[in-house]
């Protein structure tokens, strides 16, 4: 068993209208799941992605009324996504000036050409140059050029007060690669892990900051990455050897759009490991999907008190 890569990543806003008009309008990504939090149906689940939905593209958002996160460690702090090329990073530069998107200067880190950003309720994103490897997958109605749109999630940058315990589960655990360091601007030094093949698809990042208080959630802040595994065997395999580790779990979650393990890392970061399947086409056509409210199958009878619940996207 080997994780593949990064499956998704969940963070929090408290403005579902405002987030969906970024990230569709000013980043151009799809909106390829309109749903709501299996566990909390008074909230938004809105998924972001490529053209085709794929795993491993998503950055999805749960909507609560919560004020800003209070930035630490034990948390997510930056979430990168992938693009092609030097120039595409450039192109962003100048899309974002445009349109008073808050960003830094490129600059090459950890041998790449990133773009750090954030969205309007300050959540901390960077696009980094992936060299264009691998398949990409544009959305034809995208206000972004195909060969400037986001290819999918890049590396995840957690910070954390002590390494030792979480490099324990990435590599005991998890099975993870630990193969290069670097240096944040701030002068932290994050150490990289590799899933499956590596690439930028598919590392976690921890930066090593016991200077910081610890992060308080909120509107901004991250609440979960996710993991990929490929099919419903790998999954139960995961399942049985976190079990077998006497890790303490969740147990298997049936999400409809894919199967889930939940648990936290010793510096209390809430993992995912999740399958590529069965995808967001399997309720909706591919071609519409992410246009209408799509619930699944057992909270489709309470369709109507949901629905009275949210606020329009617009």
């Amino acid at each position: 068993m080997r994780l593949t890569g990064i499956h998704h990543l969940t963070a929090v806003s408290a403005d579902a209208p405002g987030n969906h008009a970024f990230y569709t309008g000013v980043l151009g990504m799809r909106l390829v799941k309109r749903t709501v939090n299996q566990d909390d149906t008074s909230a938004y689940h809105l998924f972001y992605g490529d053209g085709v939905a794929s795993p491993g593209s998503d950055v999805t958002f749960f909507e609560w009324p919560v004020d800003r996160e209070r930035r630490g460690t034990n948390s997510i702090i930056r979430t990168a996504l992938r693009v092609s090329g030097e120039a595409t990073i450039r192109w962003w530069a100048g899309r974002f000036a445009e349109k008073g998107v808050k960003h830094d200067a490129p600059a090459v880190r950890d041998g790449r050409l990133t773009l750090d950003f954030e969205d309007p309720e300050g959540q901390r994103l960077a696009l980094i140059n992936d060299g264009g490897a691998g398949d990409a997958h544009p959305w034809d109605a995208s206000g972004v050029p195909a060969e400037h749109q986001i290819r999918g999630l890049g590396p995840i940058t957690a910070s954390v007060p002590v390494l030792e315990t979480t490099d324990l589960v990435l590599t005991h655990v998890l099975g993870m690669t630990k193969v290069r360091e670097y240096t944040l601007p701030s002068a932290s030094p994050v150490h990289v892990y590799a899933m499956g093949d590596g690439g930028p698809a598919a590392e976690y990042h921890v930066a090593v900051e016991p200077h910081l208080p610890q992060a308080r959630q909120g509107a901004g802040s991250v609440h979960h990455v996710a993991f990929r595994t490929p099919d419903e065997a790998e999954y139960r395999g995961w399942a049985e050897r976190l079990q077998g580790m006497r890790i303490p779990n969740s147990g298997p979650v049936d999400r409809y759009y894919f199967r889930s393990l939940y648990f936290r890392e010793p510096n209390g970061i809430l993992f995912e490991i999740a399958t590529d399947g069965p995808g967001f086409d399997v309720d909706e056509p591919l071609a519409t999907i992410g246009e209408k409210l799509a619930l699944p199958p057992f909270l489709e009878a309470k369709r109507a008190q949901i629905e009275r619940g949210l606020k329009p996207l617009g």
